[in-house]
């Protein structure tokens, strides 16, 4: 399934490379546009380089950080996306901004995830990836639901179907074995947990899936703010593979890819 996988991003990439070569045979755009295009990088203004060719280079679209940008560099980034590689990405996307980024930017479609503020913008046009492969997302508590809505946001995008399976953390163990299930239908299986992030070794003792943990940062005290989660992870003596705390969107991609 890797290969195949590979081979269908690398042939995206052919495809788009393609069509900038006979743009320019035909006249359509200049040498210069041509190159800019090819290497994916397009230049707004000089606050931005947005790669346009993530998708087709590593099956993963850029995913566009809201945090600390203002409105108007949000705007320049999305319409460069969305004309670009029609498809947006945009997490932590304040309520000022997400109606101006729904509006401007023209997008034929979009979702919104509100417990994460995570904006999905699509082109008039825009093909999907084919659907393939599924993914889990399992949350220890409700509070963790933000970050793991991130990872699967991402990974519906790469065009998995996504299982999520909320509140079963191991205070009452009980509630996770009534979804063994459904996990075991999964192809990888994403954990988001916070406090000592003990869920995801007992999912990645119970399922034949690959377990990617994603340490959240709740929690109080000695370790809060994710840090006891993520060594709980790591020191896991299950099969387990950890990704950095509240890191949701790589977490969403690593699984995607395993599971496409």
């Amino acid at each position: 399934m890797g290969d195949d996988s590979n081979e269908r991003t690398r042939a995206d990439a052919d495809a788009g490379t393609d069509a900038v070569l006979k743009a320019l045979d035909r006249g359509e755009i200049s040498v210069s546009e041509a190159k800019e295009r090819l290497s994916g990088v397009h230049r707004i203004g000089d606050f931005a380089r947005v790669d346009t060719r993530q998708g087709e280079r590593t099956g993963i679209p850029e995913v566009v950080e809201a945090e600390r940008k203002t409105d108007e560099e949000l705007l320049g980034i999305g319409r460069e996306l969305l004309s670009s590689a029609g498809v947006a990405v945009l997490t932590g996307v304040p309520a000022s901004v997400r109606e101006d980024l729904e509006a401007e930017t023209e997008a034929a479609d979009h979702d919104f995830y509100e417990r994460s503020r995570t904006l999905v913008l699509r082109a008039d046009g825009y093909e999907p990836p084919e659907q393939r492969g599924r993914v889990g997302v399992v949350t220890a508590g409700t509070s963790d639901i933000a970050v793991a809505e991130q990872a699967a946001a991402i990974a519906g995008e790469m065009g998995c179907a996504v299982e999520t399976v909320y509140d079963v953390g191991v205070s009452a163990v009980h509630r996770l074995l009534g979804e063994r299930e459904t996990l075991e239908a999964c192809d990888c299986v994403v954990v988001a947990a916070g406090r000592e992030g003990a869920l995801a070794t007992v999912v990645a003792g119970l399922v034949s899936s690959p377990v990617i943990g994603l340490p959240v940062g709740t929690g109080s005290g000695y370790g809060g703010d994710g840090e006891a989660a993520l060594m709980g992870m790591l020191q896991s003596c299950t099969y387990l593979t950890v990704v950095n705390v509240d890191a949701g969107f790589v977490a969403g991609g690593q699984a995607a890819l395993v599971a496409r």
